[in-house]
């Protein structure tokens, strides 16, 4: 495939018709699809030391629906598409951040708790076995 058929054939993928399904009604309504699409795209040529010249390209799309228009008496209305997979994965990620920050807040707390009577024991020993307190020993 020679990278100007692949560019015409990107322009045909990204097309308006891509973003809008046909419309289609029933009962009065007039229901015109959407959906958000993206794409990406790459190509190149070479030559070899023997003097022989290669090529090639590719090309990806993704889309998903977004919502639909929808004309009711000559009034239009946009009706968003609901993505239960984002949601439910959005859920996830915030309950794993709330448990991470958790677990480092219990875990600093904790470690301030034990690192204070260690300090003050510390304080302790160094009074009882100062050169001071021996002599006051004496």
């Amino acid at each position: 495939m020679q990278v100007d058929q692949l560019i015409e054939g990107a322009r045909d993928a990204v097309s308006v018709k891509r973003v809008y399904g046909d419309p289609y009604e029933k009962n009065g309504l007039t229901v015109i699809p959407a959906a958000t699409v993206r794409g990406g795209g790459g190509g190149g040529t070479g030559e070899s030391g023997g003097g022989e010249v290669g090529g090639g390209g590719g090309f990806g799309l993704m889309a998903r629906p977004s919502g639909a228009w929808i004309i009711e008496d000559g009034n239009a209305t946009w009706k968003p598409a609901i993505d239960v997979n984002r949601i439910v994965l959005g859920g996830q990620v915030i309950a794993l951040a709330a448990i991470l920050v958790t677990g480092r807040v219990l875990l600093a707390g904790s470690g301030r708790r034990h690192a204070r009577p260690a300090a003050l024991r510390a304080r302790k020993h160094r009074r009882a076995h100062s050169p001071r307190s021996r002599r006051a020993r004496r």
